[in-house]
């Protein structure tokens, strides 16, 4: 059986890059939280992949957990 594809807003893609800071950047607010998936239209499981990825990012420090 194929691997799901990721869907966010128009695009479609393989898999989310932990190291790709800046793709990742667009999806969090100025508080640094994950914006909801409502905002780019993205499904549930592209959602949990998303905030996976982000999560991964930030323990590697590559993004902030909260900003001051």
């Amino acid at each position: 059986m194929a691997k799901r594809k990721i869907r966010i807003g128009d695009k479609t893609m393989d898999t989310l890059d932990y190291k790709d800071g800046v793709f990742l950047r667009r999806f969090l607010n100025s508080q640094a939280k994950i914006y909801p998936p409502k905002r780019y239209n993205v499904d549930a499981y592209s959602q949990r992949q998303l905030s996976r990825t982000v999560k991964r990012s930030r323990h590697m420090a590559l993004l902030p957990f909260t900003v001051k």
